[in-house]
């Protein structure tokens, strides 16, 4: 991590008041959108990295100011789709921060307690939206800006997946990773605005179109949940994790524990590598001429970016390659993954007392999903009883936003939270733009092997969209045996007479019925695919196996299924959840 100094001018702040400090530029008539469109009526503010044609654009530092002549991409659209634009909000200086202190102009306090701080860098942009002062504001998010905020101010925050929304018109932060992102009090507005603003932009180098995956995660997921969690010894946020977690099984999800040490590694060299020359070179001109006019410690974190060589940054690069490369492996196992939006909240004097290590413990579980270009949502999820709000992140590969806005949608309306701290009730749910309403066509798969969660050839399911619907057992009518000779070890069921079988472990799979027969031409002899009766009665497709291959094969029937076989035969090295 940079080391960022704590010298006498460290946050030249002064104390935070409860409203001033959330604008820079707030002029006495809105600039009207356009007449029509799907946000006619909406009222929204942009954080001032964010060009707005004929209004100064300062990034929270005088010396930079400059008036731009053309609105940045993102502003356009909105105005082009009936939205009207009510002013620019403050933020921590140049993007760089989580906590919303940074800024000549004020701290920007919390929405719900303004002894807190409201989070960063998106700090005005958050509060604005979480007191009703706007339906909506964009916010930037480069290491968790556009979701800490969210997560500190019980309001929803969309960071979407890379280049989905330019950054043309954008100052900055670190430019290869940047994102507009989107706060709104509820997850369909958010979907609604991203619905708007998402397009490819030739005049943007990392603006890219696409492919957004619409199915649903269903009623039956897997989340993954870092195995190693740290609240900082704040133990109410801690109680508010594992509510959120008992909240997501209620509603059908299935938690999996995932080695969070890749993600945390990729976090650390957000700044703590050559990776943060970026941050250096998106306004490299003005810090060499003018670096006396920015406040610490962001002006510790640009220096140190020139520090760096071109070979420290390809070895970066290298090395966060291979980082994705250990990261890419939990996929295999989980729809998507859900973290702390923030660990813990800190007061704003503690957080001016200590400026750097606060601000980064805030980012704990944000600084790796640019760097490994996922896409993710802050939703809110309960208020404390200390009264502070706690949100959670939900994090899916690149294409996934519809996905997590559906999800995200029914996790916050299941917490029965108000919009916002503006005691409003969350209004009915909406559809999700992008979102199929009707059930994709599929096939329902029963595997007893191999094929199970966290086993070798799971693989082939989830690569093929396949989802977990039930974990379950046979009629008994079936026994298991161990197949000689396969890689990697499979068993084989086979269909016997009644009376002389019995209920074996099986796990059912929704397939997509365009993947189902790829599927089925994975299948090697003697297995086959039929159809087996489970306990219930239904019937399901499902691997069933030739009977002379089964001469003189080990019966493992009276285990149950195929994970007690494992487990007996190497409980030592048994990994699967």
């Amino acid at each position: 991590m940079v080391q960022e100094t704590n010298s006498p001018e460290t946050l030249r702040c002064p104390p935070a008041r409860r409203a001033p400090q959330a604008w820079i530029h707030k002029p006495d008539i809105s600039l009207a959108g356009a007449g029509q469109g799907p946000l006619v009526g909406l009222r929204f503010a942009v954080k001032d990295n964010i060009d707005v044609a004929g209004w100064p654009t300062t990034a929270a530092c005088p010396a930079f100011v400059y008036t731009p002549a053309a609105h940045a991409k993102s502003v356009q659209l909105l105005l082009g789709a009936g939205a009207s634009l009510v002013g620019k909000t403050n933020l921590d200086q140049f993007a760089c921060g989580l906590s919303g202190t940074r800024s000549p102009y004020g701290a920007v306090p919390n929405a719900i307690n303004p002894l807190y701080v409201s989070g960063g860098s998106s700090s005005g942009s958050a509060y604005a939206v979480a007191t009703g002062q706007v339906d909506f504001a964009l916010g930037t998010d480069t290491a968790g800006s556009g979701r800490v905020p969210a997560g500190l101010n019980n309001i929803v925050g969309l960071k979407p997946s890379r280049g989905l929304i330019s950054a043309r018109g954008v100052v900055p932060a670190a430019q290869s990773v940047d994102c507009v992102s989107i706060f709104t009090t509820t997850v369909a507005r958010a979907a609604q605005v991203l619905a708007v603003v998402m397009a490819h932009d030739p005049a943007d180098p990392y603006s890219r179109t696409l492919p957004m995956a619409s199915v649903p995660f269903g009623q039956r997921f897997r989340f993954g949940v870092p195995d190693t969690l740290s609240f900082f010894g704040d133990a109410a946020a801690s109680t508010a994790f594992d509510q959120a977690v008992q909240q997501l099984q209620a509603m059908g999800g299935e938690a999996v524990p995932i080695d969070y040490t890749p993600l945390a590694e990729c976090a650390d060299m957000l700044y703590g590598s050559a990776l943060v020359s970026a941050r250096y070179a998106a306004v490299r001109d003005f810090v060499d001429a003018q670096e006396g006019s920015l406040i610490e410690p962001v002006r510790g974190i640009l220096t140190s970016g020139r520090d760096h060589s071109a070979a420290d940054l390809f070895a970066a690069q290298t090395r966060l390659a291979g980082l994705a490369q250990l990261a890419a492996q939990m996929w295999k196992g989980i729809d998507l993954l859900v973290v702390p939006t923030a660990p813990t909240h800190y007061t704003i004097e503690a957080m001016q007392a200590d400026p750097v290590v606060l601000n980064r413990n805030l980012g704990a579980y944000t600084n790796f999903v640019n760097l490994l270009d996922y896409a993710a949502l802050s939703v809110p999820s309960s208020l404390r009883a200390d009264g502070l709000p706690f949100g959670i992140t939900l994090i899916g590969r690149c294409g996934s936003d519809w996905q997590l806005a559906e999800l995200g949608q029914r996790f916050h309306h299941a917490t029965g939270l108000a919009q916002g701290a503006t005691g409003v009730p969350l209004p009915p749910m909406q559809v999700i733009p992008g979102m199929q309403t009707e059930p994709e066509p599929s096939v329902r798969v029963a595997v007893v092997g191999a094929h199970l969660s966290g086993m070798p050839l799971n693989g082939q399911l989830t690569e093929r969209g396949a989802t977990l619907v039930a974990r379950t057992q046979t009629a008994a009518l079936y026994r298991l045996y161990v197949l000689p000779d396969t890689t990697p070890p499979k068993p084989g069921l086979l269909r016997v007479a009644p009376g002389d079988g019995e209920a074996i472990e099986v796990e059912v799979w929704d397939m997509p019925i365009e993947q189902y027969g790829s599927f089925v031409a994975l299948v090697p002899s003697p297995l086959s695919i039929g159809t087996l009766q489970l306990a219930d009665g239904s019937s399901v497709q499902g691997f069933l196996c030739e009977p002379m291959a089964l001469q003189g094969a080990t019966d493992i029937t009276p285990l149950g299924g195929w994970r007690a076989y494992i487990a007996s035969i190497a409980p030592q090295q048994l990994a699967f959840p």
